[in-house]
C-alpha cells in the first residue's frame, strides 16, 4: 500500500510542476492617445531637472478641446531628469537622451496609465483596475526575464526566471498608493527601462529612480479621478519641448 502511495506522489510531483509553468502572454495593444479623454501633464524646466509641475486635463470627446481640472501641483521626476525611449519617433528630433535601465531618468513622452496599486484593499472610489500589494508582489527589472517590466506575484506567476526585482510591499509609504505608467510595455524592450509609476514622494526635494512622485493628497486625487473608460495618459516632457510640440501632437494648452 505504501509503495502505491509513493508511486502516486512521485508521478504527481512532475505533473504539478509542469502545470505551474505558464507561457508569457503576448503584450497588449497600446492604447491610442488620439482617443484619450484624460491626461496628466507633467512639465519640467529642462532635461536634467528633477522638479516639475503637474496639471490634469479632460475632454468630452476625441475631437473636442482639453480643459484643465483643478489647479497645478508640484511633482518630482527622475533624480537625473528625463529621457526618451529610443524607439519613439521624435527621439532624435527632440534632442533628448535615450532612456536606459537604471539611468535615474523618468521617461518623457505620451504614455498610457493602465492600473493602480497599493497596500490596502482597493478603495471604493478607485475606478482603475487595482493590484493589492502583498509580500510576494514584485516588479521585475531583470532585463533577461520573460517578466521584465511587469508586476508579478512570485508564487503565482509560473515562470520564475529573474534575478532582480523590486519588492514593492517593502518599499513602504511611497507605494501605499500608485499607478502603473505603461512605459516600454508594447512590448517591453530589453534595457529600455522598467517599473515606472506615479507614487507618493519621499519629499519635495528628492528625485526618484525614474518614477513621477507627488504629495499623497495630490496622488489620491489623481487616482480617484483616473477612469479606464477615458483612456488616461501621462504626458511628460520639458516645458520648452512641450510648447514646441503642442499643436503637432494635439497636447492640452497650458
Amino acid at each position: 500500500m505504501r509503495s502505491v502511495i509513493l508511486i502516486s506522489v512521485l508521478l504527481a510531483v512532475p505533473f504539478t510542476a509542469f502545470a505551474q509553468i505558464k507561457r508569457p502572454q503576448p503584450p497588449p495593444k497600446e492604447p491610442s492617445y488620439s482617443s484619450s479623454l484624460q491626461a496628466v501633464v507633467v512639465t519640467t524646466a529642462n532635461w536634467v531637472a528633477h522638479e516639475g509641475t503637474a496639471r490634469l486635463f479632460e475632454r468630452k470627446s476625441a475631437t473636442s478641446g482639453w480643459r484643465q481640472i483643478g489647479g497645478e501641483f508640484p511633482v518630482v521626476v527622475g533624480r537625473n531628469g528625463l529621457a526618451i525611449d529610443a524607439t519613439d519617433a521624435w527621439h532624435e528630433e527632440a534632442g533628448a537622451p535615450p532612456k536606459r535601465e537604471g539611468d535615474g531618468k523618468a521617461p518623457a513622452g505620451i504614455i498610457p496609465l493602465t492600473f493602480a496599486f497599493g497596500r490596502p484593499e482597493k478603495p471604493a472610489d478607485v475606478k482603475l483596475p487595482y493590484t493589492k500589494l502583498e509580500e510576494f508582489t514584485e516588479c521585475v527589472d531583470d532585463v533577461d526575464s520573460h517578466h521584465y517590466n511587469k508586476i508579478v506575484h512570485r508564487l503565482q506567476v509560473g515562470i520564475f526566471d529573474w534575478k532582480s526585482s523590486e519588492k514593492m510591499l517593502a518599499v513602504g509609504d511611497q507605494y501605499d498608493l500608485g499607478v502603473f505608467v505603461a512605459y516600454n510595455s508594447y512590448p517591453a524592450v530589453r534595457g529600455r527601462g522598467s517599473c515606472i509609476f506615479l507614487h507618493v514622494w519621499k519629499d519635495v526635494d528628492s528625485g526618484t529612480a525614474g518614477c513621477t512622485a507627488m504629495a499623497r493628497e495630490n496622488l489620491e486625487k489623481v487616482v480617484k479621478w483616473l477612469d479606464p473608460a477615458k483612456n488616461p495618459h501621462l504626458i511628460q516632457m520639458p516645458l520648452e519641448v512641450y510648447t514646441s510640440y503642442r499643436r503637432k501632437r494635439n497636447l492640452p494648452k497650458l
